[in-house]
């Protein structure tokens, strides 16, 4: 039996599940505006101690890439990519927005807000559309919704068991590093500095 350990902070909490084959053993969702980066491995590790696990007990990692806030995707995806070369298992990204989707009726809209007026949308169906960001008048929305944005949405899993649950069934299938998932460009400026000069 497989044994995931997948977690999310790609908006304003830190969350995470471990899946034991098809049943989620344990969950925890806490919100929170910052503090993502200290606070994601020692739940982790309080996770896996609520279970009984070790680290070595695991065989992949899912995270959450995205889209999401900036520093948030980084810091999961970077702690995904970390944790899976320290204990040589796969680290298995899942974008937010198929997160959202996960056992949800088909055709669907996902759409969340991406703030500054713009939403994060895409399309399943049996061929899923590309992800956008684009404004919600600008979308034919021809079939049910989840999301954050419209007041009727449908419901979704919690987003750290949906990603568990997607992830899980991609373990073995790819092998890929997880990367983050970007449809907006960063505010952050680029540095006006000129490099350093390396000595010889």
């Amino acid at each position: 039996m497989k044994t995931l350990l997948a977690f999310d902070t790609s908006a304003a909490h830190c969350t995470a599940a471990v899946i034991c084959g098809a049943r989620i053993t344990a969950h925890r969702f806490e919100p929170m505006e910052k503090g993502q980066a200290e606070r994601l491995i020692p739940m982790l590790e309080d996770l896996l101690a609520e279970t009984g696990l070790a680290w070595g007990d695991l065989n992949a990692l899912g995270v959450g890439t995205g889209p999401g806030n900036f520093t948030g995707v980084r810091i999961a995806v970077a702690a995904a990519r970390g944790l899976a070369l320290s204990l040589g298992i796969p680290a298995i990204g899942v974008t937010r927005l198929e997160a959202l989707a996960y056992g949800l009726p088909r055709p669907l809209w996902v759409i969340e807000d991406a703030r500054r007026g713009d939403v994060y949308a895409q399309r399943f169906d049996s061929i899923d559309s590309a992800a956008k960001l684009t404004q919600l008048n600008k979308l034919t929305l021809d079939a049910p919704a989840t999301g954050n944005v419209l007041p009727n949405a449908l419901p979704s899993l919690p987003i750290a068991e949906a990603i568990a649950r997607i992830a899980i069934t991609r373990n073995g299938k790819a092998d890929l590093r997880p990367s983050p998932f970007y449809l907006r460009s960063t505010d952050a400026a680029p540095p006006s500095d000129p490099p350093p000069m390396i000595l010889p």
